[in-house]
């Protein structure tokens, strides 16, 4: 699998699809407990991966 548009994506952008997935499963969390998790385990995976090309950019 090729994610060469993940490896260019900007830490902000990153970022932002992390903050956006932990408010949607802050909204979802009482219709649906798997996707809850589901969305929170996305959120924290766009949270580190920001974090680790923030880090690199330095």
């Amino acid at each position: 699998m090729n994610f060469s548009s993940l490896k260019n994506t900007p830490p902000m952008y990153l970022y932002l699809v992390s903050i956006i997935s932990f408010v949607l499963a802050n909204v979802i969390r009482d219709k649906s407990l798997a996707f809850y998790y589901f969305l929170l385990l996305v959120g924290f995976i766009f949270f580190i991966l920001g974090f680790i090309r923030r880090m690199k950019a330095k």
